[in-house]
């Protein structure tokens, strides 16, 4: 779960981690209010999003004077904003960071990642922060430093001495820098994070070390030790078919095919995507039921699938192991003839009472073509699609 800049910066000020100074708004009346009461000569307009690169897509004003904030406010408020990670539909701006101006000396990058190579959460940084930071790791990696920090132990006050110093922070502010980013794995592993970027962490001229920005996205399966971080949670910048899912403890992302798949088991859903990828097909979800589904989740996931309209035929693959296949085929029947199915049907059934479920989809009299195999039914899906 991800949430916005704002939220990130009231987490950081609670665990005593400098942040720059800001207020939220929703409108643009709000916007100059908050550029009042922050009172200083410079204000930043910041629109807030779940997407990095809002700098380089014009969603982040400079403001020297209140009238200029006002008409930041107007411009950036119901904007679509398209970044490299929204994708070209872009996201619709519906709340703003209005935030004080710093004096930066100097920019750099501070992050907290689980690294999977390691199985450990690994603190990453980097003189080079800003904008370009991508293009930073991506071209010069040995700008980036790692330390990688006991689970037990936590990271020490000799890691973070020893990032200070490779990430050229100032002598002078080495210590502000190592109080930071004990703060800043604090917070990381008591609220359960998965990744927390600052970027940029900048020096200021009156010697400050604050962030400039904050991203964090949060481990969903811990979310429920954390209900402050729930209340977090914006449904505008989700997709909605991915939040009814989650009411229904369905494991659901929208992608941008045709085909829709119904699977259990996270890896044979990715092996199943891929196989109708291998035949010229293009999923338009995955989806996994779970190894314990019942009938009626059944027919929510086939209902939450049918609510893409760019859906044309969909592709049922279920290999029974806790899950019963006449489980399956009764909510398949049931949501077939709840919801009038008129797009095709495919259905491979493999495993625990496989025979007993291609019986139950065989006597429904609804138009559904069975599969032997999972590269059977992915073949027989992209055919009738296409």
């Amino acid at each position: 779960m991800n949430i916005h800049e704002y939220q990130g910066k009231q987490l950081l000020r609670e665990y005593g981690v400098a942040v720059s100074n800001g207020k939220v708004a929703f409108s643009p009346e709000e916007a100059v209010k908050a550029a009042k009461e922050l009172g200083t000569e410079v204000i930043v307009v910041k629109a807030q999003i779940h997407a990095g690169g809002r700098g380089k897509a014009g969603g982040v004003k400079i403001a020297k004077n209140l009238d200029e904030v006002r008409t930041y406010a107007k411009e950036l408020l119901g904007k679509t904003l398209v970044t490299h990670q929204t994708g070209p539909e872009g996201k619709e701006v519906k709340r703003l960071l209005v935030e004080e101006g710093s004096d930066i000396k100097k920019e750099y990058y501070l992050g907290l990642v689980l690294d999977t190579a390691t199985d450990r959460v690994t603190l990453m940084g980097s003189e080079e922060g800003g904008m370009d930071i991508e293009e930073v790791a991506e071209a010069t990696p040995e700008k980036i430093f790692k330390e990688i920090i006991d689970p037990v132990v936590g990271l020490t006050g000799f890691q973070a001495r020893r990032m200070a110093f490779n990430m050229n922070i100032p002598s002078h502010l080495v210590n502000k820098a190592v109080k930071f980013m004990l703060g800043l794995y604090q917070v990381f592993a008591d609220k359960d994070a998965s990744i927390v970027e600052i970027n940029p962490l900048v020096v200021t001229g009156d010697d400050d070390v604050l962030a400039l920005d904050a991203k964090f996205n949060f481990d969903a399966n811990a979310l429920y030790r954390h209900k402050d971080i729930m209340e977090l949670r914006d449904f505008d910048e989700e997709d909605p078919k991915e939040i009814e899912a989650s009411k229904h403890d369905l494991s659901y992302i929208s992608l941008d095919g045709n085909i829709g798949c119904m699977v259990n088991g996270a890896g044979l859903a990715m092996a199943t995507m891929d196989t109708i990828n291998y035949y010229g097909g293009s999923p338009a979800n995955f989806l996994d039921v779970g190894g314990g589904a019942t009938a009626e989740k059944v027919t929510e996931a086939f209902k939450i699938i049918l609510s893409d309209e760019e859906v044309k035929g969909i592709f049922v693959n279920i290999f029974g192991g806790i899950m019963k296949c006449d489980i399956i085929a009764e909510g398949v029947i049931a949501a077939a003839k709840e919801l009038g199915l008129e797009v095709p049907l495919v259905v491979r059934l493999e495993g625990t009472n496989v025979d007993k479920g291609k019986a139950l989809l065989n006597e429904s009299g609804l138009n559904i073509i069975a599969a032997d195999t999972m590269a059977d039914g992915a073949q027989k899906i992209v055919e009738l699609v296409g």
